[in-house]
């Protein structure tokens, strides 16, 4: 299984950078970062400086979206990075959150999303493709190279997934809720003509190691909070009690009232005062290292290839620490 980091780009950016240092040093193989741009800095910015200050971790957003930026400039933004870096990007994408909604926009449309991961990776790995009707080609682009992975949740985005993207990234870690949601990509991937096992699955939540579950949970219950807001929108579109989507995944936002993004992604979410403890358990990896070691394993055993640790906490050097001397040795030995 391989490790990635997943961090906010609050300033100083070099924080950023030497964060995912340490991780490199500790095993990771992947940094990603949030991307909504009012909210934090500029994430490409920022990937260049990671990638010039480490080897071979792979980079990418978690995730960007089809509207914040044209769709060739986030190609050419990828291909200068990894004509320059040497193809360690990733692209990882969805409808868009707080960096649509923040803007004051809805987030996009799954056929938007869909036509998009084809245009993007089209373009950044030299190929022609077609927007608004025009066909494009970035012509310095040699030997480019662009895995798409896809954020989803609802039946809909998770069949959208399995039919296009190189790989499915899945922002919880409930092993109920990923496995049926594995199931349905990969369904839908050979129901495509794919070959369902060449997708590959990430599964990214926040992670706290430590004998007190107390602290731990309130450090994380942001996570149920951001989390919310996509459940809140399948809700709307399928109601509360839709076989389409399991109510493992919607009953607890039953006590939802609003959500405020100045707290997005941050310990201490007011906004997220709705999320029990026992869904913060589920969806988050809480406890000591034999925990987390338990549950990457079962997570591992439903085909996960990635777990990505949101470090959105009070112990950010501690978790990448023990992850890289007991976790990820233990998981993978």
């Amino acid at each position: 299984m391989d490790f990635g980091l997943v961090l906010q780009t609050d300033p100083p950016a070099s924080r950023v950078v030497s964060l995912m240092q340490r991780a490199e040093r500790n095993g990771f193989r992947y940094g990603w970062t949030f991307d909504s741009a009012v909210l934090w800095q500029e994430p490409f910015v920022i990937h260049s400086r990671v990638l010039a200050h480490t080897q071979q971790l792979r980079v990418g957003p978690m995730v960007t979206n089809p509207s914040t930026r044209t769709w060739e400039v986030t190609a050419s933004t990828f291909a200068t990075l990894n004509d320059m870096y040497g193809n360690r990007t990733v692209c990882g994408i969805g409808r868009g959150d707080s960096a649509m909604r923040v803007a004051g926009r809805p987030p996009n449309t799954l056929a938007r999303l869909g036509e998009a991961i084809d245009v993007i990776r089209d373009l950044a790995e030299g190929r022609e493709a077609r927007i608004d009707g025009h066909p494009i080609r970035i012509p310095w682009i040699r030997d480019g190279e662009l895995p798409v992975w896809m954020a989803a949740y609802g039946p809909k985005a998770l069949a959208l997934a399995g039919r296009k993207a190189d790989g499915f990234i899945l922002q919880l870690a409930d092993p109920y809720l990923t496995e049926w949601m594995v199931k349905s990509v990969r369904e839908a991937a050979a129901d495509a003509g794919r070959d369902p096992d060449a997708i590959t699955i990430c599964v990214a939540a926040p992670a706290y190691v430590g004998d007190d579950l107390a602290h731990a949970r309130d450090q994380c219950r942001w996570f149920g909070g951001m989390v919310g807001n996509h459940v809140a929108d399948l809700v709307a579109r399928y109601g509360e009690h839709s076989s389409l989507v399991p109510e493992e995944l919607t009953s607890y936002i039953t006590s939802r009232h609003g959500y405020d993004y100045g707290h997005h992604g941050r310990a201490g979410n007011p906004s997220a005062d709705f999320v029990p403890d026992e869904i913060v358990d589920r969806f988050c990896l809480l406890g000591p290292a034999q925990a987390h070691i338990a549950k990457l394993r079962a997570l591992r055993d439903l085909g996960v290839d990635q777990f990505a640790v949101y470090a959105m906490h009070d112990a950010r050097e501690h978790v990448i620490d023990t992850y890289g001397q007991r976790i990820i040795p233990a998981v993978n030995g």
